[in-house]
């Protein structure tokens, strides 16, 4: 690829990502003043790459949750404060084993924030830029079960039962058998994923809401996982419990968030000056 090819696709997701809805290609061309056929080769590249997506009706086009995915993993690298931390270490503490903060954007989970709390025996340790597979993760069902069935089940199939990773044994593989587990979730107010993400492994996941006021609305989840070992269903409730405890304690926080990232982008602000 040269480098004039490379400068156009950083051109092509700087315009995407200033974007609150999907873009038609004709109008996207005129704004680079692209031809149209050499921005399509372009964006086929990009989709192949997960880069970009394309809705299937409008064929218009917007950036993946790629972009995000690195842009939260790096800031987890470099160990950006963040109110939720606290909570989160609590939990690793109290449970023993490897807690995690998804937060909702768009119709996708992504990871935010982890704590690792197992000391002793094996270590769960995860890739945090690793895809969030709704159907297959305690996280997603926790989060899905919080929406409309038809919304849920619609959000499901349009990804369908596929993944870039492998996924464990014991994965939904049709519409049907996801519903039943949805209403499962629904019924015992958590999520639980056993070998379904992973072969080996045992999730329990919850919502939590972006303030304690009545209607607030579903901000993301928090969930601990590890191998089935240590998380065998006895440990269920356990555990579920633990975590709704910290979703309410995150709840009563999460408005404390919004104005961190003030004041961290007013010092970087003040430092770029400076």
């Amino acid at each position: 690829m040269t480098v004039a090819a490379v400068a156009r696709c950083l051109n092509v997701l700087e315009a995407l990502a200033g974007e609150a809805e999907s873009v038609e290609l004709t109008d996207l061309a005129a704004r680079l003043d692209m031809p149209a056929s050499a921005l399509h080769r372009l964006m086929t590249t990009l989709i192949a790459q997960g880069w970009v997506v394309q809705d299937p009706h409008s064929q218009r086009y917007a950036l993946s949750l790629r972009m995000a995915t690195l842009a939260f993993r790096n800031l987890d690298a470099r160990a950006v404060p963040d109110v939720v931390s606290a909570v989160l270490q609590k939990l690793a503490r109290r449970t023993r084993e490897y807690c995690r903060l998804a937060i909702v954007e768009g119709e996708d989970l992504v990871w935010v924030a982890r704590a690792q709390g197992a000391v002793t025996g094996l270590r769960y340790d995860p890739d945090m830029g690793q895809e969030i597979v709704l159907h297959a993760t305690a996280n997603g069902k926790a989060w899905l079960s919080t929406l409309p069935e038809e919304e849920a089940l619609r959000i499901v199939y349009a990804r369908g039962f596929s993944a870039k990773r492998e996924l464990g044994p014991k994965s939904a593989s049709t519409i049907d058998e996801f519903r039943q587990k949805l209403t499962e979730t629904r019924q015992r107010g958590y999520g639980i994923s056993l070998e379904e993400a992973e072969a080996g492994t045992a999730a329990i996941a919850v919502p939590f809401f972006s303030s304690t006021a009545p209607g607030a609305a579903v901000a993301g989840t928090i969930s601990v996982a590890g191998p089935t070992v240590r998380i065998p269903p006895e440990r269920f409730g356990e555990l579920a419990e633990a975590l709704h405890e910290a979703a309410r304690e995150i709840a009563g926080i999460w408005p404390l968030r919004s104005r961190q990232r003030g004041r961290l982008n007013h010092s970087a602000a003040v430092e770029a000056v400076s």
